[in-house]
């Protein structure tokens, strides 16, 4: 698993916005605390308000703020829904699993399955809430 540029803005966005509490954030402003271009961030914010993370507002004093509690948002869930599978390899996903011709004797495959298992127990049991009261 890596986590792209996407990804990394992303929780970026959400650390920003969850700050802000229920207040509107305009994308600019986002922008400029994420240190993340506009004009790719605006991708990023749509996908996370297609998600469910997000709630926008239009207009004059619009922008985007979030639409669930902090507790609520799993960083696991953010990081599946934005970059895809968690496991290192095809042949330990539990969402994209490919049969390799080594599998039956793979002695890799054990070590893969231990490091999917092992990032995505921490990242499923940490909430945006942990990063924001830095109990990580």
């Amino acid at each position: 698993m890596k986590v792209s540029s996407k990804g990394e803005y992303a929780l970026r966005a959400l650390i920003a916005l969850g700050k802000r509490g229920q207040e509107v954030m305009p994308v600019a402003d986002i922008a400029q605390e994420t240190h993340v271009p506009v004009h790719y961030l605006e991708q990023i914010l749509l996908q996370l308000n297609r998600c469910g993370y997000l709630q926008s507002k239009r207009g004059a004093g619009g922008g985007y703020r979030l639409r669930l509690n902090p507790e609520e948002i799993f960083i696991g869930d953010v990081i599946r829904q934005l970059e895809g599978p968690l496991a290192p390899m095809n042949c330990v996903s539990t969402t994209r699993y490919e049969w390799c011709e080594l599998e039956p004797e793979c002695l890799l495959r054990p070590l893969w399955a231990k490091v999917r298992d092992t990032v995505a127990e921490v990242l499923d049991r940490t909430t945006l809430a942990d990063l924001l009261e830095k109990r990580i």
